[in-house]
C-alpha cells in the first residue's frame, strides 16, 4: 500500500490512512493489494471529478479500482475540505468522516458500489462501510 500525501494537508496521519485502508483490505479478504490514497484541494478535486465522471462539482471522494495482473491496485482521491464541511454538518469529528471517506473509497476500488440516490445509505456497501467506519473509531480511542 502506498500513500500520498500531495495536497492539503488532512487530520489523517499517514500512519492512520495506512491502517484504515489495511483493515478494509483484511476485513475483505482482498489479498495482495496497491492502493494509493491522495488528498486533493477542492479545486484538484472538482477537476478530476470533472475530467473523469464528467460531473463539474467537487465532490468528497473520488476511487478507481485498477486491473494490474494479479494483483488489485487502486487509487483513492479525498477531499480535506469537503470532509470538514460534511463533519460540521453531522457535528462529528473531522477525523471520523475522513476515515469514513478512506473506507468508501476504498470498498469502491475493491469494487463494491451503491445508488446514487437517498437510498445510498441503506445499501450493503453502506453498512459495511459504517461497521468498518465504528471498529476503527473504538480502536483509535
Amino acid at each position: 500500500m502506498d500513500t500520498v500525501g500531495k495536497g492539503p494537508r488532512p487530520v489523517l496521519s499517514a500512519a492512520q490512512v495506512r491502517r484504515t485502508v489495511a483493515a478494509v483490505l483484511d476485513g475483505e479478504r482482498a489479498g495482495r493489494a496497491i492502493v494509493s490514497v491522495t488528498f486533493l484541494s477542492t479545486q484538484r478535486m472538482r477537476a478530476l471529478n470533472r475530467a473523469t465522471l464528467g460531473r463539474d462539482r467537487a465532490t468528497d471522494v473520488i476511487a478507481f479500482g485498477l486491473a494490474h495482473r494479479d494483483t488489485l491496485a487502486g487509487d483513492i482521491y479525498v477531499c480535506p475540505a469537503a470532509a470538514r464541511h460534511a463533519a460540521r454538518s453531522l457535528g462529528i469529528p473531522e477525523r471520523e468522516e475522513l476515515t469514513r471517506l478512506v473506507v468508501h473509497g476504498t470498498l469502491h476500488a475493491l469494487g463494491h458500489d451503491h445508488p446514487a440516490s437517498a437510498k445510498r445509505t441503506s445499501a450493503p456497501m453502506w453498512r459495511r462501510q459504517e461497521r468498518y467506519v465504528h471498529t476503527l473509531m473504538a480502536r483509535s480511542r
